[in-house]
């Protein structure tokens, strides 16, 4: 709406309303946040196969937490919900919501990560609110979407970082489960569904098997594929298996490998290792096309590191490494390297990483800090300068995850993380390939020019590409994604096929 009506981080925090037609010099403001919020204020409508509707708003104070308000006529009253909760949909006449924390209400007591149900008309009395508890996952499990039908709601949750989906019909005597039958070892993800009907679509992808959409009928749900991505490269031969390993602290890391079946276990094999660590996101298995023709049909193979920081297990996996307790998130990283080589499934010299945004950051600590584990380091879209992260693009939104220099505590650990603060001269770093963007206006270009600019101050080896279309994601088009694609392969290629080597 104009100059001051924006956050710090560059989101709006004042929400008005006007009918359809009316130019927006009519529009009438219903609420106003404050500069201050980490993210912005944003509205929300809720509606269902029963003819119930209402419009909500919800506040970014922090980025983890929010108030989220009704709008009732022209009044917006605030709710008593958990400050981590968001609003998922809403079933006859029952507004579904997903907590990331522990909730006391009406004497319930619901679980941090669950899923719950709470009558539309008890949010509009004001009356105490009784959760009724659809589904609270075990320690290694994880929601990962939600849905509402016409009658019905779809539940997309991992199990041990394998996709499962259930359906969940309200009825007279509470809320019923139905599993649904679909293929195992993949992501499943809600792909379309609506509250006009009960049809609905699942995405299914596996690391070998292309995507696959199938179609469902949540009040009878047995759904069947309708489409199929075609095969973008010979899977015959591979095998996807899953290892644990063992971090500083005695957590079992799970994660993925991808291998040729014959491969050789004496260390030789070239692998290249992502993840991504951060913001309760799970890292899940994917069909990746351009890593199956470019990587795996060489002979080599790919991993996926679940480390903690992320969503794979829940709200507590995301949390024991937020803030000054970011390390282990390192610290795992680290230990599923390790775990590899011990198993002879590579070694340093045949190993590389790569990651991006926050996964930038990883690879920028990993750089720093365990030199001596990889031969190819892929920086992408990257923060790296943790000291004025805050100041740079939308940094300001993300003190929730990683902390504040105004807070000493904060600083103090952020100034041990930090990569760019971190660089050491006379140091035996692997040659890093660093890229961004021009326009990426989430980190911003900076970082990683930054520390590109040290690398060479200190006579450091590296190499940097900047693109100058595209923003924080780094495709404008299919040809600048590509391009993007083959220098990454290009180099991983040079760095761990050649006869580049950390000795």
């Amino acid at each position: 709406w104009g100059d001051g009506t924006m956050t710090k981080s560059g989101y709006p925090f004042v929400v008005k309303t006007l009918k359809r037609g009316e130019p927006l010099s009519s529009a009438r403001e219903i609420y106003r946040g404050a500069p201050s919020d980490q993210v912005g204020t944003f509205p929300m409508i809720l509606s269902d196969g029963s003819g119930n509707r209402a419009a909500f708003l919800y506040r970014g104070v922090t980025f983890f937490s929010n108030e989220t308000y009704l709008v009732d006529g022209a009044e917006v009253k605030r709710l008593p919900l958990p400050a981590k909760s968001n609003l998922q949909g809403m079933v006859d006449g029952q507004v579904l919501i997903q907590t990331s924390e522990a909730w006391q209400s009406g004497g319930v007591s619901v679980p941090t990560g669950s899923l719950v149900a709470v009558p539309l008309k008890a949010l509009q009395s004001g009356e105490t609110l009784k959760p009724q508890i659809l589904f609270a996952p075990s320690p290694r499990q994880s929601i990962d979407g939600v849905a509402a039908t016409k009658g019905h709601v779809i539940l997309a949750y991992n199990d041990n970082v394998r996709g499962r989906v259930m359906v969940l019909t309200p009825g007279a005597d509470g809320w019923s489960q139905t599993p649904v039958e679909l293929p195992d070892n993949a992501t499943i993800s809600i792909a379309s569904a609506s509250d006009k009907s009960d049809k609905a679509y699942l995405s299914v992808a596996g690391f070998l098997a292309p995507t696959t959409l199938w179609a469902m009928d949540a009040a009878n749900p047995a759904p069947t594929q309708v489409k199929a991505m075609p095969a973008r490269f010979d899977a015959d031969g591979l095998v996807v298996e899953q290892f644990e390993a063992t971090s500083s602290d005695g957590t079992k890391i799970p994660y993925f490998i991808v291998h040729a079946r014959d491969m050789k276990k004496d260390g030789s094999t070239p692998t290249i290792m992502t993840a991504y660590g951060g913001f309760e996101i799970p890292m899940t298995p994917s069909y990746a096309a351009i890593t199956g023709k470019l990587w795996l049909e060489r002979g080599n193979s790919f991993v996926l590191a679940n480390i903690r920081g992320g969503g794979e297990f829940g709200p507590a996996w995301h949390e024991a490494g937020l803030k000054t307790k970011r390390q282990i998130i390192y610290d795992d990283f680290a230990a599923v390297a390790q775990d590899i080589f011990a198993r002879k499934l590579s070694s340093p010299d045949k190993f590389g990483i790569y990651g991006g945004s926050n996964g930038g950051l990883l690879m920028g600590v990993e750089f720093n800090q365990h030199p001596d584990l990889w031969n190819a380091v892929v920086i992408q879209v990257p923060l790296l300068d943790m000291i004025r992260y805050e100041q740079i693009a939308a940094g300001a939104s993300w003190v929730d995850e990683y902390g504040s220099v105004s807070v000493p505590a904060e600083k103090a650990f952020l100034q041990t993380i930090s990569p760019y603060a971190n660089i050491r001269k006379g140091v035996d770093y692997p040659t890093p390939y660093i890229w961004t963007t021009t326009k990426d206006d989430r980190v911003g270009p900076q970082h990683a020019r930054k520390f590109a600019a040290r690398l060479k101050e200190y006579g450091i080896p590296y190499h940097f590409y900047e693109d100058t279309a595209g923003g924080h994601s780094g495709d404008a088009d299919i040809k600048q994604g590509a391009r993007l694609q083959a220098m990454q392969m290009v180099y991983f290629s040079q760095q761990l096929e050649g006869k580049a080597s950390k000795q």
